[in-house]
């Protein structure tokens, strides 16, 4: 797992690679909250999360909650298959903005 922060006209971009799972949960987290003091804005980009369970939802939804708290706003794009089954499963896709969801496969 590795993230990759870069800053630009008051937007903090943070890409996160690899798993956001329980066994990284504390690293991103302390990589994640200081972010909301790098600008106005935070934008997660999650196209490269190969992994996700509910430790890494949790850390988003905590830094959502940390953005609302500070006044600041977060956005969660590109998101990978792993992210949106996450959020399609936990049916939370509006509250982190609607990303467009994957066609699903009937079986």
């Amino acid at each position: 797992m590795t993230i990759s922060i870069a800053t630009s006209n008051g937007v903090c971009h943070v890409n996160v690679t690899g798993e956001m799972t329980i066994y990284h949960a504390a690293e991103i987290k302390a990589e994640l909250l200081p972010c909301l003091e790098l600008g106005t804005e935070l934008e997660i980009n999650l196209s490269e999360v190969s992994e996700m369970d509910t430790a890494g939802f949790q850390l988003l939804l905590l830094t959502k909650r940390a953005a609302l708290a500070a006044n600041k706003s977060l956005r969660l794009v590109a998101h990978s298959p792993a992210t949106l089954e996450v959020l399609d499963l936990l049916n939370m896709a509006s509250y982190f903005g609607d990303p467009v969801m994957m066609p699903r496969t009937v079986h």
